[in-house]
């Protein structure tokens, strides 16, 4: 694994900490029922979003799932109207229309956000075929789960994205759990990779949990993709720490294995790293978290002083308002 430099080190794990706090608070804006709805939080999975968009250009397209606050703000959204979406005001990314699960921002190629499991998959690859119709050389990253490797989307996708050899990253987070099920209680072959490979695109594991592993993954990756000479496949072997959602009762792991997976913090061992190399130590950590925490306050801030949607417009951005529905009188 290639050695990133100080300043690489210390981008990567400011971003950690970004998302880390983001999402923990949004777990305490939860419980104030200041967000609704569904939420799905990504602390302990935070190398693989920051790993991979520290590799990106800006017109790379991601395409995430609902597990996405952090892809989009490593992608460039930014914090304020990511919080205001997750309030569901008029100043969020898709308006207050979306919230949690459906964040989007075209202006910085972020293509959501999707409630739908391996509902981004066809997504992506609708978005690499109309770079390589353009003549465009850009790479779309695609994240999902290992439990969307159970649907048909994804082998549709990983299909046709070898059989069109289009510039697709196809990027795994495997969990270990699709929601409450294990992954050896419903996948006959778990080894992840070796079932992508039996596409015919370059497939490997890495460790997830491990910043500097993710972005040596993704330099590889990314450098066959951008060839030409088709997608590849990455599974990242990481752990969320929370539950799978704020209701999630979480009966179905121990939890010895939560504190067992705790140890190998992503935050911690990239903090660990860099304290034996001597480029920072325990107040360089307390002085970037006290600065993120200012960040997101404001991006709180912002969200609470932005309005409802007027109900007036209620009707915008659908297929047929009801004042041009057939009445049900003459309706046949």
């Amino acid at each position: 694994m290639t050695r990133l430099d100080a300043a690489s080190r210390s981008t990567l794990l400011r971003d950690m900490v970004f998302v880390r706090r983001f999402e923990e608070r949004c777990a305490q804006l939860y419980q104030q029922t200041k967000i609704r709805g569904f939420l799905h939080l990504y602390v302990g999975e935070e190398a693989i979003a920051t790993g991979v968009s520290h590799l990106l250009a800006p017109d790379d397209a991601v395409v995430a799932t609902y597990r996405e606050h952090g892809h989009a703000m490593m992608k460039g959204v930014s914090p304020e109207s990511v919080m205001a979406e997750m309030f569901g005001r008029v100043d969020g990314c898709s308006g207050g229309r979306g919230g949690s699960m459906h964040l989007f921002d075209q202006e910085h190629r972020f293509y959501g956000g999707n409630a739908i499991v391996a509902g981004g998959l066809p997504v992506a690859v609708g978005l690499a075929l109309a770079d390589k119709l353009a003549g465009q050389n850009r790479a779309t990253v695609c994240f999902f789960g290992e439990g969307a490797m159970a649907e048909g989307e994804f082998h549709e996708s990983m299909n046709l994205a070898a059989l069109w050899d289009l510039p697709v990253l196809f990027c795994c987070e495997n969990n270990r759990y699709a929601m409450g099920t294990a992954l050896a209680r419903s996948e006959a072959q778990t080894d992840l990779a070796l079932r992508a490979s039996g596409y015919g695109m370059p497939a490997w594991p890495v460790d997830g949990m491990d910043v500097e592993a993710v972005v040596d993954g993704t330099d590889r990756a990314l450098a066959t993709v951008r060839s030409g000479t088709g997608p590849a496949f990455l599974e990242f072997q990481t752990y969320r720490f929370r539950a799978h959602s704020m209701y999630d009762p979480e009966l179905y792991r121990e939890k010895s294995e939560v504190v067992e997976w705790r140890e190998r913090d992503p935050i911690t061992i990239l903090f660990d790293r860099m304290l034996a190399d001597g480029e920072i130590d325990a107040d360089g950590l307390a002085a970037i978290e006290a600065a993120v925490d200012i960040e997101i306050e404001r991006a709180v801030e912002f969200a609470d002083a932005s309005p409802f949607e007027d109900v007036a417009t209620l009707e915008g951005h659908v297929y047929a308002p009801a004042s041009a529905r057939v009445p049900e009188e003459v309706a046949p």
